[in-house]
């Protein structure tokens, strides 16, 4: 048995954190352990289920499991880059780290919007191709500050300055907060019964920004959304389904947007009334989105190899002021964005290796139309269900409209 633990210097002081006890048995604590070779770890424990948390990757859920012991790794893991570290300019050049560091992590802290008029990943003048795409060091590179820590949650904050594509600045106070569920409170919110013979690992992240300015923040200059992006390991049996509201596209929309990188293939998705299949195995590089007029608040996957439920919901808000729009383009619309997303990865072009492969669930907070000192909050939870089949089963048509062999199947 190894011991970690992780000392973090706060407000001058020194915060030490003990994170328990990790066996090297599970691929779990095999993350965590090389992790920690890399860069500090905040290991949060409820019982047997935890959630590994990076402060230098901006708060980011790196991974989780319901046993902390012997149990799975739910987060994907980048661990070349992370084993790399942060690269000098000299080195980026020419790199895909001169765009981003895709460290990997289930649940990350972003901002949107990526493309249009009011795009933060484009500066002023920029065209809307790949080569001059950057993600902001605020979520890219820049560590949060682990300012209270708990056995289940841990709290961060940052401070930063963005310029839009229009040319825009802003000034923002971040703060995150990353807070185990246990099984009984999953249970209440959920409104379904993880009673025995279920395994279960959820938390929640409370997501804040500030407008710390002395000017409001407009529409017809951009606004800023809060945008939060997991990334999970893929497998040939792994279904993504994402229930929606059914009616017409005159009364509510498109039913799902698929033109983010191409149409997807149908062999990949499939669009019903209600609910869509989209594949999450790592194979074909697909992006599709859910609008906040369709959205039902909630998506998932489910792993039929692992027999594992993935849910992902978050606090439905009112929105004045639309959701960004991140396409790579001049938009007509720039408020008319998506609320939930979801991404396969693959080649970016032929003969091209994955970024990673890994899949993706994603959910954004309305448009923020903020006046110096106000903020906006988004939570998202996150919940990683297994058991039998006939336990998940029932899970799996309650929350997502869809029964196991329905969503197995489906594709």
């Amino acid at each position: 048995m190894e011991k970690y633990s992780v000392g973090i210097g706060v407000a001058g002081t020194s915060l030490f954190l003990s994170a328990g006890s990790v066996s090297a048995e599970g691929d779990f604590a095999d993350d965590v352990s090389f992790m920690k070779e890399h860069t500090p770890v905040v290991l949060l424990q409820d019982g047997d289920a935890a959630v590994a948390v990076a402060p230098d990757y901006q708060g980011r859920v790196m991974t989780s499991t319901y046993d902390f012991k012997e149990g799975p790794s739910f987060g994907w893991i980048n661990r070349p880059v992370i084993e790399k570290g942060l690269l000098s300019d000299e080195e980026k050049k020419g790199k895909l780290e001169e765009h981003i560091y895709i460290f990997g992590g289930e649940e990350r802290f972003w901002l949107g919007p990526e493309g249009g008029q009011y795009a933060i990943f484009f500066k002023p003048g920029a065209k809307f191709e790949f080569s001059d795409w950057a993600t902001p060091p605020v979520i890219d590179t820049e560590p949060f500050e682990l300012t209270d820590k708990s056995a289940t949650s841990a709290k961060f904050k940052h401070e930063a300055e963005l310029i839009n594509h229009s040319g825009t600045k802003f000034e923002i106070g971040i703060e995150r907060t990353v807070k185990l569920i246990s099984k009984e409170t999953a249970s209440s919110l959920l409104g379904v019964d993880l009673g025995e013979g279920l395994r279960m690992v959820g938390y929640e992240t409370d997501n804040r920004i500030t407008n710390t300015g002395e000017d409001a923040w407009k529409a017809e200059s951009g606004l800023l959304s809060i945008w939060l992006l997991g990334m999970y390991n893929p497998s040939p049996e792994t279904t993504v389904v994402i229930p929606f509201k059914s009616g017409s596209e005159e009364e509510l929309g498109t039913k799902v947007n698929d033109a983010y990188f191409g149409k997807v293939p149908p062999e990949y998705l499939k669009v019903e009334d209600d609910i869509l299949f989209f594949k999450g195995d790592g194979t074909h590089r697909g992006k599709i989105g859910v609008t906040a007029q369709r959205s039902k608040g909630i998506a998932g996957s489910y792993d039929a190899a692992g027999k594992v439920l993935n849910i992902v919901t978050y606090n439905v808000q009112d929105a004045p002021n639309g959701f960004v729009n991140s396409m790579w383009e001049i938009q007509k619309e720039p408020y008319a964005g998506d609320v939930i997303n979801a991404y396969n990865d693959g080649s970016p072009e032929p003969g091209a290796p994955p970024l990673g492969p890994f899949y993706e669930l994603e959910t954004s907070s309305p448009a923020a139309a903020l006046k110096p000192g106000e903020t906006m909050k988004h939570i998202q939870r996150t919940y990683h269900i297994q058991g039998s089949e006939a336990l998940l089963d029932p899970l799996a048509r309650k929350l997502l409209g869809a029964g196991l062999e329905e969503i197995n199947s489906a594709l």
